[in-house]
């Protein structure tokens, strides 16, 4: 199960989503401010500057281009 962290107007948070529709991964979308906090991200993923942070089985993997690189193995 993949979870991507998002936030609205971000293309990397909509390339993830795509990539996952294209791929038929299953995936969750979850947005700052309806699903999460600005605070509770920061707890979540302490070292995160960018938007998404994607988890993958509960690891986080980094952004979009990390999801796009595993996508690719």
């Amino acid at each position: 199960m993949i979870e991507i962290y998002g936030k609205t107007f971000c293309p990397y948070c909509d390339k993830a989503k795509l990539l996952c529709e294209r791929e038929s991964y299953e995936y969750s979308y979850k947005q700052l401010d309806e699903d999460f906090t600005r605070e509770e991200f920061f707890e979540m993923f302490p070292t995160a500057r960018t938007f998404p942070q994607i988890k993958i089985e509960g690891e986080l993997i980094g952004g979009y281009t990390e999801l796009e690189a595993w996508s690719q193995r």
